[in-house]
């Protein structure tokens, strides 16, 4: 999530990165440069083991001293602010990177809300990734404190150079579409994620098997435990040659440049990267309409929007970027510079390193 940005933020001040044990931190620290702490937090909830983790949090941050805590998913966040605001620590900032509860009913929306207020009671500055997410603090009277987006939204912005039809080269497309018998001149519409309900993939699986031409590339890993998806999908999934799984690649670029579209029917985001990715390299996004999707896509300029779980809307998009060639080559033509302009990502960094610098030059009230 955060590539880069620790190893830029690391040039200005001492970062430590505390995160859970496991690969990802030790690459962390390699590729970032930045010192690394494990503490195990539990993304559920887990009475036992949540104060487990915040005693550790707090008896870090007492050691440390830290002018500055900086959380950002929601059980770590919960945590990390609690456990700050306990051992004095005069800057808490916690950014929502997307919101859990309102999608959630009765009583676990409730509980979800009470964890988010206590999350904010705690921190001393709230950054929401995206103006959807804003206004749903807003709405659902999370806080009273001040909101502030950085920039245009989201929470590392996007490497325009890494993400670019010119970082994969003419070969590497035809080996690929060779491996996964993709003809050149077939339409290729691509999602990437979580092969989950809630990324909107019964829907997507179902509108896509009413086309009798083109492919649907699947990138993302297949999870069985938690929202898994319907048998029905299971069987398309597996039984139609049109339809390409290829679970969890670490570089998803040369899937991108091999493809057309790009959709994305997810039920909720915060503000997701892979809309952004796809932009770079030239691909119109077909997005629902929720939090940051709908930041990111213009409709009828970058990409088109459509209804949340409106697998009849989907397909009607999906056929007419296939079958409206005018429209596909104009938004085609405004998808990267779309993202260039908005979201390039040394200009967010810019941005965050100029408000942690305002905030140390200011007495951060602990309260």
């Amino acid at each position: 999530m955060l590539k880069g940005q620790l190893g830029f933020l690391n040039k200005y001040f001492n970062v430590i990165a505390v995160s859970g044990s496991g690969t990802d931190l030790t690459e962390v620290a390699e590729r970032e440069g930045v010192l690394t702490h494990t503490i195990d937090m539990q993304r559920s909830i887990s009475p036992f083991k949540d104060i487990v983790s915040l005693v550790k949090l707090f008896s870090f941050f007492k050691k440390e001293k830290p002018q500055i805590v900086h959380s950002i998913t929601p059980k770590a966040g919960l945590l990390s602010m609690l456990a700050a605001k306990l051992a004095g620590v005069p800057i808490r900032m916690h950014t929502f990177t997307g919101l859990i509860f309102p999608t959630r009913t009765g009583l676990m929306q409730k509980i979800l809300i009470q964890m988010d207020r206590l999350l904010c009671a705690c921190a001393t500055h709230i950054y929401p990734e995206g103006n959807g997410v804003k206004q749903d603090l807003i709405t659902y009277k999370i806080t009273n404190k001040p909101l502030k987006v950085i920039g245009n939204g989201n929470i590392n912005g996007i490497d325009v150079v890494h993400f670019s039809a010119n970082a994969v080269s003419l070969q590497q497309k035809q080996e690929l579409k060779a491996d996964l018998d993709i003809k050149n001149n077939d339409f290729v519409f691509v999602f990437i994620g979580r092969l989950v309900a809630d990324k909107g993939i019964n829907e997507l699986v179902k509108a896509f098997s009413r086309f009798q031409t083109g492919k649907l590339l699947l990138v993302g890993p297949l999870e069985t435990a938690l929202d898994p998806l319907s048998d029905k999908t299971l069987a398309a999934i597996s039984s139609d040659k049109n339809i390409i799984s290829v679970g969890f690649q670490k570089d998803i670029r040369p899937y991108l440049a091999i493809s057309n579209v790009l959709v994305f029917p997810s039920y909720r985001e915060g503000f997701p990267n892979v809309p952004m990715q796809a932009g770079c390299f030239n691909l119109p996004s077909i997005v629902t309409d929720i939090n940051g999707c709908n930041e990111i896509i213009k409709n009828e300029l970058n990409g088109l929007i459509i209804p949340v779980k409106d697998d009849a809307a989907l397909h009607n998009a999906m056929t007419w970027l296939f079958e409206d060639e005018e429209l596909y080559q104009k938004l085609k033509g405004n998808a990267r510079q779309m993202i260039v302009d908005r979201f390039e990502q040394t200009h967010l960094w810019a941005l965050l390193l100029q408000e942690y610098q305002e905030l140390l030059t200011k007495d951060a009230p602990i309260s």
